[in-house]
């Protein structure tokens, strides 16, 4: 059941990629256009780094799959790609390898294939702290992604119910493992009240996953017999309104859901994320085009987003958070019912900055 599950996982979110993605609230975020910014491209360093880590790049394939024969080779391709790229690697939730040691393998294969690259165990919020342990252990990851999805739980046939218990774990094994946490949802968005929550739990970093990729309420949907959930499509915070919302949190954020080329890459580094990930884009290019076509892709990603901050005038992707920014439409709208102001983002290159929200 599980294995099955997994691959219509895989099959359901193909399908969404394939049909049309079309805008989202990043494209509510503009950078200005200052004509005589520009800087010299050797100058540029992709290099970021938060709770201790280091990573060459500020871009990740983030968490997919595994636990089935089909996952299992999805697995070692996107380790493939990750290796040749050396981009940083999730893996998906290792459910299914507490309940089958069988399966195993279509998680260590992330390790196997990339064995000196940074690797991301990926355990749920019921997992008890000897799991999250036996994950880190088999990958051995230089991280744990701790993921939360009560939307997707609650729309899956044969999803958790309870969800109380959930903040506790997270303490738990935030106390209890040897490398960093951290937190991600799965596509509904993180928001500042969770984010300052999860840093008092010892959780080491956010990541926000917002709405505006995958939607796995559709998925789960999708597999109902009734569609009865159709409803719940859609639900949730943009990956942008998130990242506006842990304005001045001290715990660092990272940025998945709904980005979909570089520019969509340099507008969250700008909003403050140290990192940014996507998975259903790259899982669709894989899909599609084999090892070599993500290679392909992840390639340009990184070479394009170097352009964009030659061009912006950005030497790191901290100094994009000093760049100009305009928030408009319906997520200017968001920030004035949740008191951030907005004006000083348009003004961050001239002007010193404090806590960009209303007090």
């Amino acid at each position: 059941m599980i294995s099955q599950r997994k691959d219509d996982h895989v099959r359901l979110a193909v399908e969404q990629q394939h049909g049309h993605i079309g805008r989202n609230q990043f494209d509510e975020v503009t950078f200005v256009h200052h004509a005589l910014a520009g800087i010299d491209r050797p100058r540029v360093s992709l290099a970021t780094g938060f709770a201790g880590l280091s990573w060459p790049v500020p871009l990740y394939i983030n968490a997919m799959t595994g636990g089935s024969a089909m996952t299992g080779r999805i697995n070692r391709d996107l380790a493939i790609a990750a290796r040749r790229t050396g981009v940083p690697i999730a893996s998906g939730s290792m459910s299914a390898y507490f309940k089958d040691e069988s399966c195993a393998g279509t998680f260590s294969v992330l390790r196997e294939e990339n064995p000196d690259g940074f690797v991301l165990a990926n355990v749920n919020a019921t997992a008890s702290v000897e799991n999250a342990r036996r994950a880190v252990g088999l990958l051995a990851a230089d991280a744990l992604q701790i993921h939360v999805n009560t939307v997707q739980e609650t729309v899956m046939p044969e999803g958790d119910r309870s969800f109380s218990a959930w903040v506790p774990r997270i303490g738990r094994i935030a106390a209890a493992v040897d490398v960093p946490v951290i937190v991600k949802e799965v596509g509904f968005g993180l928001s500042r009240e969770t984010v300052l929550t999860l840093r008092e739990l010892g959780v080491r970093a956010a990541d926000l996953g917002g709405r505006g990729g995958t939607d796995f309420a559709r998925i789960e949907n999708g597999r109902r017999d009734l569609r009865d959930y159709g409803y719940l499509e859609g639900w949730g915070l943009s990956t942008a309104a998130c990242l506006l919302d842990v304005q001045g949190v001290d715990l660092p954020v990272l940025a998945s859901g709904g980005v979909r080329h570089p520019l969509d890459v340099a507008r969250a580094l700008a909003l403050g994320a140290r990192g940014v990930g996507a998975s259903g884009t790259f899982l669709r290019t894989l899909m599609d085009g084999g090892v070599d076509a993500l290679v392909d892709q992840l390639t340009t990603w990184l070479d394009q987003l170097a352009a964009l901050m030659t061009m912006l005038g950005a030497a790191s992707p901290d100094e994009l958070t000093r760049r100009d920014l305009l928030i408009q439409g319906s997520l200017r709208e968001f920030c004035a019912d949740r008191g951030i102001d907005t004006a000083p983002f348009a003004r961050r290159s001239t002007a010193a900055v404090e806590h960009p929200r209303i007090r």
